[in-house]
């Protein structure tokens, strides 16, 4: 009986010893999950230090994306970073949001070689964030352009009138809050909004003259609201060169001596700041698997997108219409 007791304590004891040793296991390796996140979205990290060329993503509508601006500032300053590129799909959005990444992109410029490769569009706001690098590349058929402002504002007073609802306002000057959905736009708001308007393209039209190298006169012409082909872009001075990745390296390596062979490493606000890459890599797959934007960082943007909630000025083309395609 002695024996079969001592038998029974000696299993308790290395069942204990085993839940103990499996216990410590997970831990070490809860230990090493963290690690690895923390490690991947620290500042300045990049590839393991190795020097780069930071492919940065601009896509979707252009807003004032205070963890962009980040990014684009930390990569100005990173050492392994040699050189950073702007892979452009976008139909623009906010004048504010495209004036802060085009300044930031300026930035960059003033001490390493800053390129945009165009996938499909690159128009209105987003055009001008490339126009703020050294070298645009697009495809043939990208879409490039849509220089210009916009400011929209609706009129709801027929459907009051309808309703029997009446709105009514004390102001403390006639343009106060002008344009109104309550009531028909008085010409002089109209007057005030088309200034505010034409303030901000001639600044734009004057942006593209200066950093694509052609007259005002010029740069007017093409600032008709007009989209063109990656192609008509290039015969326009719009745009560089036709091509990808492969073009822009050639670029990189021949007109600002960039060391040959660097990997273009995909740099994302997410994955260079404070955050668990684990968890917004498992928010990605979960917004892809429904169908919804993967990119987005919350589920209201994965949902509605940003389109209902640009304030103001905006220079944007054609948010919800399609691409030119081939059939």
């Amino acid at each position: 009986m002695a024996t079969a007791a001592e038998d029974l304590i000696d299993r308790r004891r290395l069942r204990r010893k085993l839940s103990f040793w499996r216990m410590s296991a997970l831990v070490v390796l809860a230990l090493a999950v963290v690690a690895i996140s923390l490690v991947a979205g620290l500042p300045g990290q990049g590839a393991g230090g190795r020097d780069q060329i930071a492919r940065v993503d601009i896509h979707g509508t252009v807003t004032e994306n205070e963890r962009l601006l980040r990014l684009l500032d930390r990569l100005r300053t990173e050492n392994s970073v040699r050189a950073v590129v702007l892979s452009i799909d976008s139909p623009g959005g906010t004048t504010a949001g495209g004036e802060a990444v085009y300044e930031a992109v300026r930035k960059i410029a003033a001490v390493k070689p800053v390129a945009a490769e165009v996938g499909g569009t690159a128009a209105s706001a987003a055009y001008l964030i490339a126009s703020g690098t050294d070298h645009i590349v697009a495809r043939r058929t990208s879409i490039v352009g849509s220089i210009g402002v916009l400011f929209q504002y609706a009129d709801a007073s027929k459907l009051l009138d309808t309703v029997g609802v009446e709105v009514n306002a004390i102001k403390s000057a006639p343009l106060k809050a002008e344009p109104s959905p309550f009531a028909p736009a008085p010409e002089a708001a109209k007057d005030m909004i088309r200034r505010l308007v034409m303030d901000t393209y001639d600044w734009f039209v004057s942006v593209v003259a200066q950093r694509r190298k052609i007259s005002l006169d010029d740069a007017r012409a093409l600032a008709d609201g007009s989209v063109f082909s990656g192609r008509q872009g290039l015969a326009n001075k719009l745009v560089d060169a036709i091509g990808g990745e492969d073009e822009v390296r050639r670029w990189l390596e021949s007109e600002r001596n960039v060391r040959p062979g660097l990997d273009f490493v995909d740099r994302k606000p997410e994955k260079d700041g404070f955050h668990w890459p684990l968890f917004s890599a498992a928010r990605s797959a979960i917004y892809g698997a429904l169908g919804l934007d993967p990119a987005a960082g919350s589920l209201q943007e994965a949902v509605f997108g940003q389109i209902g909630h640009l304030d103001g000025l905006v220079s944007l083309w054609q948010p919800s219409q399609g691409r030119v395609g081939l059939q």
